[in-house]
């Protein structure tokens, strides 16, 4: 089994075999011409089922036949021009190339004597990416696994610079459409099911600040300790930008962390046209930045930003066997000192690679495609009298419902969004995802891909519109 290993003796069977993956993989992104193709879940379950772990194949070739029938024939396209669907991006080739090479020679980024160079170059990029946002000379970060990580990870500081032993009197001051990660990270670290304090949003998705200065005065006067406003640029749902310069007012007049969760919309750092949308992100205090979103990387690259480099000691241990304390006085740079994880990827090779090839102004003219084909979906959207369009994008996400001429009832529309949602994707013909508008059911885009049209955007539409007549007249023929 050695001569499975890579190694000098190994290179060139390494070259032949990730060639012939590279090729196999390379044929299918050119032959497919649909985001999927409506496998179920029962029909593809038992092909998988099926295989005997215990029984290898022996032959890469084999296994790679193996795997197109289990997984490449099926898999969900990013690539294609009429997925539509999550916060997932196509990838650019330069960040591809970095995927191999970082695989290949499995660096593992927690400390010097692991990584050398690639350890200098995920410093370098953190400081260039804190240089973008305006975080200042003493700022810092870490690579993450995602925007979850780096969100944990900055309220765990928030919460240690909020100094008190109480964590029951702690408060986090997060939009009612804020991500779910928020919630989730008071629970991990350890605060009461009070602690995150949901402030209404306007009409554009938008953090109200005038209901946040009432409830951090609230909080004040109750005793309480707001340990942290997160500031969304770039909901999930709506792409929507709370108003960072008006929050940072309010976070300096209490005395609070400002946590900016710009996991989507940290694409703006690099646009050519619209960084303006995020200015007041430099005030600051912590920044989630997933490049994986909006810098076409390949999943996962993730890095959390603050302005003190001194607040990730709060993340900081120190193991004998792997970063002594004297490393800290010999200035050996480990970067597991400031990382909730130990063994990590060399994944900011990815982001190198493309700033080393496409430049910062390629990535950003990318972002900004989409974030201009998204204005013409919604003056598409908002012409178009079967559609209900929620909020002006501030990114490139569009929620819109589908208005049927004929019928009122809104549990009833609902039924024929969520059929059109699923027929949709059963099709294979294009991906789109959904959400809640109140308690109503919408669908929606998410337009990260360039190649997408408005021509795209209007097919697409009209096939939702199809699948809900469809069910509509089935609902009707049913009834009578």
């Amino acid at each position: 089994m050695r001569s499975h290993l890579l190694n000098d003796t190994t290179a060139e069977q390494y070259r032949r075999s990730v060639t012939e993956g590279v090729e196999r993989v390379a044929a299918k992104i050119a032959a497919t011409d649909r985001p999927f193709t409506g496998v179920s879940v029962d029909a593809l379950a038992p092909r998988i089922d099926a295989i005997d772990l215990d029984e290898p194949l022996h032959d890469t070739t084999a296994v790679l036949d193996e795997l197109e029938e289990v997984y490449l024939r099926d898999a969900v396209y990013f690539h294609h021009p009429r997925y539509l669907a999550h916060l997932n991006c196509p990838v650019v080739i330069p960040a591809v190339l970095g995927e191999a090479v970082l695989s290949a020679v499995n660096s593992s980024l927690d400390t010097w004597d692991q990584s050398a160079g690639g350890t200098l170059i995920e410093r370098k990029l953190i400081d260039w990416t804190t240089a973008r946002i305006g975080l200042g000379p003493a700022a810092d970060g870490v690579f993450t696994s995602g925007g979850t990580q780096s969100n944990l990870q900055a309220l765990l500081l928030a919460r240690e610079e909020a100094k008190t032993e109480n964590l029951a009197e702690l408060r986090i001051f997060a939009s009612e459409v804020s991500h779910f990660s928020v919630k989730k990270s008071a629970k991990l670290l350890g605060l009461g099911p009070d602690a995150v304090v949901s402030v209404p949003v306007d009409n554009n998705k938008r953090m109200q600040t005038v209901a946040l200065a009432h409830e951090l005065e609230r909080c004040k006067e109750a005793g309480l300790t707001p340990m942290a406003v997160v500031a969304t640029a770039g909901t999930t749902d709506f792409g929507s930008i709370d108003p960072l310069p008006e929050i940072a007012e309010l976070c300096m007049r209490y005395g609070t962390w400002m946590h900016v969760d710009a996991a989507y919309g940290c694409g703006l750092l690099a646009s050519v046209k619209y960084r303006d949308r995020i200015d007041g992100i430099e005030r600051a205090d912590s920044v989630t930045v997933d490049y994986h979103k909006s810098f076409f990387q390949p999943v996962s690259s993730s890095a959390v930003l603050v302005r003190d480099a001194a607040t990730l000691r709060h993340a900081t241990y120190h193991a004998e066997y792997l970063n002594p304390r004297r490393m800290v006085q010999e200035r050996i740079p480990n970067q597991v000192d400031k990382s909730l994880q130990t063994t990590r990827r060399f994944d900011a090779l990815k982001l190198w690679m493309t700033l080393r090839t496409m430049g910062a102004d390629g990535i950003g003219q990318l972002f900004d495609e989409v974030c201009d084909l998204t204005v013409e979906g919604w003056h598409l959207l908002a012409a178009d009298p079967r559609f209900d369009v929620v909020v002006q994008p501030s990114l490139s996400t569009l929620v819109f419902r589908y208005i049927p001429a004929a019928v009122t009832d809104p549990a009833e529309i609902d039924r024929a969004n969520l059929y059109a949602r699923k027929a949709l994707f059963a099709s294979g013909d294009a991906v789109v995802a959904g959400t809640k508008v109140g308690a109503r059911h919408y669908l929606k885009f998410t337009l990260l891909n360039p190649e997408t049209t408005t021509d795209d955007i209007a097919a697409v539409l009209d096939l939702i519109a199809g699948h809900a007549e469809q069910y509509l007249g089935e609902s009707l023929d049913h009834a009578s």
